[in-house]
């Protein structure tokens, strides 16, 4: 069930410890102990599951003097006293992917850093940093100033020129100070993350040097707030524990057949009596947007557009018998293209992304009933009409909805908005083809004429996985579906699981291709589980779903061991 895939170490820097090496057939366990906070003496092995395990265990700082272990080798000789030992790297969720513990000759500041009263946290308070600084300041429970760094003190700062990416940073523990670097702020603030965590797990960080980025640049959860309405104060309490765990993406589909959850000045008749208003929704992108997570909106079209069709019967699509089909409309008339054109208008301004960074918008295009049919041309004419006299006389209906996410993504660029859509709104063959800088969003292989995975990367695309088989938290258990544990997620999932439990070839899932993932909570059947309850429902596989973006290969913990982490490291 798992992806055998050769762990990438992303060309990690010499002498920082990984998670395991291997040799032949040889698994090489590397021990980590941890030293006493003023380096005069050694602690016994921590036995508590550290993530990265540091190569010098066997150093002789471990060693007897004749090389062969504390006690000698039974010949009489009395062993020498024992010499400090190396720090073990924090434990986090993720974890981290680099730690090189300071040697014991540079252990005069201590072996670890703990805050203290007199802790203050260091940026220029006019600078990019300063509101990474205040936010760990207060966690912390410390104060906050321009410099310079004094013992006991966190110093954050940016390096222009330091590797691996606008999400990577550096953490030195040395002298009693800590410091943070990374090229942009969201690699600094991941390292905030770090500090916080390792502060509640343990209440320390130990003397060393932690190089850490993600595997995958795409990694968040995505929240069905159309057909359950959920409030801004939970939704923003979600983005504080994504931002806690290194996620970096909040998809809210607000659009739907129960139920339109915006706020609508363009087209006020649709939206539904509970809602978001457009001052709550500032609130939690601004809140996101400073945790460095984008809020993306997604408005699904042409399927799931009951609520507007309940506003706008005529855009009503029906087959030959007279039957209206639920949730889609005639994608034939140019009202419904206008209105949703309207709707994505009106909110992009609403969901500007993260600085710097491009910023996406979300067209759906699954589920659209007319394709689900056995000939949607017999049964839909009008359509089938439709996508000859606009594309030609061998065009059919799919290239007729084909054309009508084009045209939506045309919106969105002219909007500076790279647009996305689900795997099952990207068709085979056909006249029209779908636009190539469109990604897919991977859920499901259960659609009629659904398509593998590897169709979507061959032709070049970028895939993002949200595998229905572990990602999906569907209200209710309707259908085959049933609630997804962090353990399965933990043991079974990598970003190459995109559908079922088979992976894609390891030569396919880069995180060039397969760009990352998201958790998805859908309320299919809304009344199943109160806030509180999804809240509680979704704690341990959001802990996982981070864990694999951010390293995907073999955990070093145990489920036993991570659950416990979990509760050690989580806000109170």
């Amino acid at each position: 069930m798992r992806a055998d895939r050769p762990r990438r170490e992303g060309g990690l820097p010499a002498g920082l410890s990984v998670r395991g090496l291997t040799t032949s057939a040889t698994v090489v366990a590397l021990l980590v102990f941890t030293g006493c906070s003023d380096g005069s003496q050694a602690h016994p092995p921590d036995t508590r599951g550290s993530d990265a395990r540091s190569p010098d265990a066997q150093s002789p700082a471990a060693q007897s003097p004749d090389g062969r272990g504390g006690q000698g080798s039974g010949s009489g000789r009395t062993a020498s006293a024992p010499k400090p030992a190396f720090p073990a790297a924090p434990r986090t969720i993720p974890s981290v992917r680099a730690f090189a513990p300071a040697p014991a000759d540079t252990w005069s500041g201590g072996a670890e850093w703990r805050p203290a009263a007199g802790t203050r946290v260091i940026a220029d308070p006019d600078g990019p940093l300063a509101d990474e600084a205040r936010l760990l300041a207060k966690e912390l429970d410390a104060g906050h100033a321009a410099g310079p760094a004094e013992r006991g003190d966190v110093q954050l700062a940016i390096d222009p020129g330091r590797s691996g990416g606008r999400e990577a940073y550096e953490l030195t523990v040395r002298d009693g100070t800590v410091r943070i670097t990374g090229s942009d702020q969201a690699g600094v603030f991941y390292g905030t993350r770090t500090v916080l965590q390792a502060v509640r797990a343990d209440g320390k960080l130990r003397a060393g040097t932690i190089r850490d980025r993600p595997d995958r640049p795409q990694r968040g959860l995505s929240l069905d707030i159309a057909r359950k309405h959920f409030t801004a104060g939970w939704i923003e309490a979600r983005v504080r524990e994504m931002a806690d765990l290194k996620l970096n993406q909040l998809q809210l589909h607000f659009s739907d057949d129960q139920g339109f959850r915006l706020e609508s000045s363009s087209h006020p008749e649709i939206v539904s009596e509970q809602h978001l208003s457009k001052a709550e929704l500032r609130r939690i992108v601004s809140l996101a947007r400073g945790l460095h997570i984008a809020v993306i909106p997604e408005i699904d079209s042409p399927g799931h557009l009951g609520a507007v069709i309940r506003a706008h019967p005529r855009l009503q699509l029906k087959n030959t018998s007279g039957s209206a089909v639920r949730g889609a409309v005639d994608i034939a008339r140019p009202e419904a293209a206008r209105i949703v054109d309207d709707l994505l208008r009106e909110y992009a301004p609403l969901f500007p992304g993260l600085p710097g960074q491009e910023a996406y918008g979300h067209l759906g295009g699954d589920e659209y009933q007319a394709l689900t049919v056995k000939n949607p041309e017999a049964s839909f004419p009008r359509l089938a009409a439709a996508a000859r006299a606009k594309y030609g006389p061998k065009a059919k209906v799919q290239d007729l909805a084909t054309g009508w996410l084009n045209d939506r993504s045309d919106v969105l660029r002219k909007l500076d908005r790279r647009p996305k859509a689900w795997n099952d709104g990207f068709f085979r063959g056909g006249v029209v083809a779908a636009h190539r800088d469109r990604e897919v969003e991977y859920w499901t292989g259960k659609e009629l004429g659904a398509r593998e995975p590897q169709e979507y990367l061959r032709e070049g695309r970028k895939v993002v996985n949200l595998n229905d088989a572990y990602l999906y938290y569907v209200l209710g258990e309707p259908n085959t579906f049933r609630y997804p544990t962090g353990e399965r997620i933990y043991r079974q999932w990598t970003p190459a699981v995109l559908r079922g439990s088979k992976p894609v070839p390891a030569s396919m899932a880069g995180p060039d291709r397969v760009l990352g993932g998201r958790f998805a909570v859908w309320c299919d059947i809304a009344g199943a589980q109160t806030q509180d309850q999804v809240t509680r429902g979704i704690r341990m596989p959001l802990r996982a779903l981070a864990q694999k973006l951010w390293e995907p290969g073999e955990p070093a913990l145990s489920w036993s061991e991570f659950t416990g982490l979990a509760r050690a490291t989580e806000r109170g």
